[in-house]
């Protein structure tokens, strides 16, 4: 510990070093931008929101702190073609030289952006202060009043046109005394061309819309006009009535080449049928059913243009694998005084068939392993964009730590799994209107696990059936059903008497025997960004929520009890003489993220948990329970190393596990260089069980005691962002052990222990 700290004081110093070189590199008669403040004179504009018109920033901080980046790059020497000078000033940053253009342009986008918010006699002030070589750059914004809209106009001579605005006039966002707020009025010209776009208007944009606003005299009122301006290509065009145009017929090409220069020459085709009254071309073969293809159309011909079945269209075909890219070009035509659109929908085929190896390294509580998997994958099965997956894996593990009464030290693991995934809402009864509403895709597996352990054998067979869809940024799953049997083929005398035959250990003994668990469940996703989730949850502002529920057993134990079929000595229901599974299961998690500064955010989360035998169960199955610790829980212990309760743990990782579990976390995130992040972070939490388990002892739930009972820890983290995954490495301390009432041991961040309090832990993807 003492070495550890000499290292920390070591490199404070450094730092502190450094510090005084930052203007190392700033030329003579030139200063480094230290730091930008903005000011406004009314709560009504945050200097926040004016923060992006800043044309040049100063260099960027560590955890709003330091600017770590800076001082390595003044760390480097003159002689730019050492090869050591080169690697700090590439992986640091070169300060921020004062610029009178940037600053002076900056300020002009400040005071227009405030004069956009209706502010219109604002006014920005700027100056500086200097000390040294550094300068501080400040901005003081006088808003003054708001200019107000007083009246609200509309000039819109057709009226097909008005009608369809009168239609949807609960979504505007003009009113009369509201401020005259330029980023209103722009949001308003484009809500009215995404109407108009749904309503058949193909050729129709915003430039179309524009306004008049004249100010009452002496005043800050303004009288507002919205002009619907004729249809014309050019200066020179007559100018006319906007077209509604007709969907007139729609083809499908399904071999397209996107690589060609044009659509002439993209297009390969020597068959064609008709299905429906859709013309559909291919090379060679159709490689879709022509069914697929219209299930998935939105563009009807008769109908309107409408932009949002496009996009609908988009992304239903975007959601089949036996695709790899999909285009919809539109071509008008005339019919009359009809405007007519003739769409094509242009499909190219991905690769259908593929095989991967995988080979890992395993390491179960410091227990070397590798395993190895064989995957075969059909995008397009069926002939309907199915996907159908088989994989065969094995494992092997040399195993520590047991006694010499076991006849051998090995663990091997074999397995197969399968699995098929329709792009449909498969099921009985629902009309075709539900399904296409729903796009649901329907999910069929079964797997197959064969275990050999020195102290056991065990077989684990499961099947599920499921569904999952997507609205927006809300993702749904429905499990319906899902059914995993537990056989347990062999047990060592060893292990049975030394924890399954002493009736003590009752958990122990519920999870060793051969078992059904036939559960149904339901899990909802949502969050703020949609679409545009990224790995880098620094970015932006974004909250998240998960819920699930699932049950297992109710169906069977209500059979069972309605014909009094015979219980078990455990006075347990049988399916074939395997009793199964009763219980009850929620989850809620709830995760947002407030960036603070550029490169700096705060994460949190709050998650709960609780399952709750009954019926036919007195305990939930260990691959239901609760666990604390470990790289997504409370990081100051190891994985399943903590509770439940006060439970200081036996050794055995089943134990410390519970019916109920709360977690919560608080992360300051921050980028530091290339592409690292770095994190400091406070966990809570802890499991707890609902009942009295004597194996257990401290672990059962107290409305007056559990407070006592929440674990913290405390820690800091590294991340390497690879854009399609992310790799995490953090280091956690206790704080608060639970497993001590009193004392300084209860305490370990008043007097920590590294080889104690430490724990380590590397894991893919950020922690919530």
């Amino acid at each position: 510990m003492k070495k550890t700290l000499l290292y920390v004081v070591w490199c404070v110093c450094i730092m502190l070093l450094a510090s005084c070189s930052t203007t190392k590199y700033v030329p003579d008669g030139s200063y480094l931008l230290d730091a930008i403040k903005i000011q406004t004179d009314s709560k009504e504009v945050q200097p926040s929101s004016l923060q992006p018109y800043i044309r040049q920033n100063p260099n960027r901080k560590w955890f709003s702190l330091l600017k770590t980046q800076l001082h390595i790059y003044s760390l480097s020497g003159r002689d730019s073609a050492n090869w050591f000078n080169k690697f700090l000033r590439k992986i640091g940053d070169a300060p921020v030289i004062y610029s009178e253009e940037q600053a002076r342009r900056s300020r002009e986008e400040i005071t227009k952006a405030v004069h956009n918010m209706g502010y219109m006699a604002a006014s920005v002030e700027q100056s500086t202060q200097t000390k040294k070589k550094k300068l501080r750059l400040f901005y003081k914004v006088t808003l003054g009043s708001p200019y107000i809209v007083r009246s609200l106009k509309y000039d819109i001579a057709d009226t097909l046109i008005e009608h369809y605005l009168a239609k949807d006039s609960v979504g505007t966002t003009l009113k009369e005394g509201m401020i005259f707020d330029v980023n209103a009025l722009d949001n308003e010209r484009q809500r009215i061309t995404d109407v108009l776009a749904q309503n058949g208007y193909y050729k129709f944009h915003k430039d179309f819309i524009s306004y008049t606003a004249d100010t009452v005299r002496s005043s800050y009122l303004i009288d507002l006009t919205l002009h619907l301006n004729p249809f014309r290509t050019s200066l020179n065009d007559t100018l006319r009535k906007h077209s509604q145009y007709k969907i007139n017929k729609v083809s499908f090409i399904t071999d397209f080449d996107v690589m060609r220069s044009s659509l002439s020459t993209g297009i390969d085709i020597n068959d064609s049928i008709h299905y429906k009254g859709y013309p559909v071309y291919y090379k060679d073969k159709l490689y879709l059913r022509p069914k697929v293809l219209t299930d998935n159309l939105f563009i009807q011909p008769g109908t309107n243009y409408n932009e949002k079945d496009v996009q609908r269209t988009y992304n239903n075909f975007g959601r089949l694998g036996a695709l790899k890219y999909t285009n919809i070009r539109f071509f008008e035509t005339q019919l009359g005084d009809t405007a007519l659109l003739n769409a094509y929908v242009l499909l190219t085929k991905s690769k259908h068939q593929s095989i991967s190896f995988e080979v890992e390294g395993t390491n179960s509580a410091g227990d070397l392993g590798a395993a190895a998997s064989v995957s075969y994958q059909h995008r397009n099965f069926f002939h309907g964009s199915e996907r159908f997956m088989m994989k065969f894996r094995g494992a092997y593990e040399a195993i520590s730590g047991l006694s010499s009464d076991y006849t051998n030290d090995n663990y091997t693991e074999y397995g197969v799994e399968t699995s098929l995934n329709f792009p449909s809402f498969l099921f009985p009864f629902l009309s075709s209107k539900f399904k296409r509403g729903v796009r649901a895709s329907t999910e069929l597996g079964l797997q197959y696990n064969y275990q050999i352990r020195p102290e056991f054998s065990r077989v684990v067979l499961s099947g599920s059936w499921g569904y999952r869809w997507q609205r927006g940024r809300n993702q749904h799953r429905i499990d319906l059903l899902d059914v995993n049997y537990l056989y347990m083929p062999s047990i060592s005398d060893k292990f049975k008497e030394d924890f399954l035959n002493d009736g003590k250990n009752y958990i122990l003994e519920y999870n060793y025997k051969n078992r059904f668990i036939v559960r149904a469940g339901y899990m909802y996703n949502y969050n703020s960004i949609g679409a545009n989730l990224t790995n880098n949850t620094i970015a932006s502002n974004s909250y998240s929520i998960r819920a699930a529920f699932e049950s297992a057993g109710n169906l069977l134990y209500t059979f069972s009890k309605a014909f009094s079929l015979p219980q078990n000595s455990d006075g347990e229901y049988s399916v074939f003489e395997i009793p199964f599974a009763q219980y009850l299961k929620a989850d809620f998690d709830f995760a947002k993220n407030i960036v603070i500064a550029p490169g700096n955010s705060i994460a949190y989360h709050v998650g709960l948990g609780i399952a709750v035998p009954y019926g036919n169960a007195s305990v939930i199955p260990f691959e239901k329970r609760y666990f604390s610790g470990g790289a997504n829980s409370v990081r100051g212990w190891s994985v399943r190393g903590l509770g439940p309760g006060s439970f200081a743990g036996d050794g055995n990782f089943l134990n410390q596990s519970g019916d109920l579990k709360f977690d919560a976390s608080i992360e300051y995130r921050s980028e530091l260089f290339w592409k690292f992040q770095g994190a400091f972070f406070i966990d809570a939490g802890n499991v707890w069980t609902l009942r009295n388990y004597e194996i257990q002892p401290g672990g059962k739930f107290h409305f007056n005691t559990f407070y006592k009972q929440i674990a913290v820890a405390y820690g800091i983290g590294l991340r390497l962002d690879l854009d399609f995954f992310v790799l995490r490495f953090d280091g956690g301390m206790k704080a608060i052990n639970p497993v001590y009432e009193s004392g300084r041991n209860r305490y370990p961040v008043i007097h920590p222990k590294l080889n104690r309090d430490f724990a380590f832990h590397f894991a893919v993807g950020y922690p919530f």
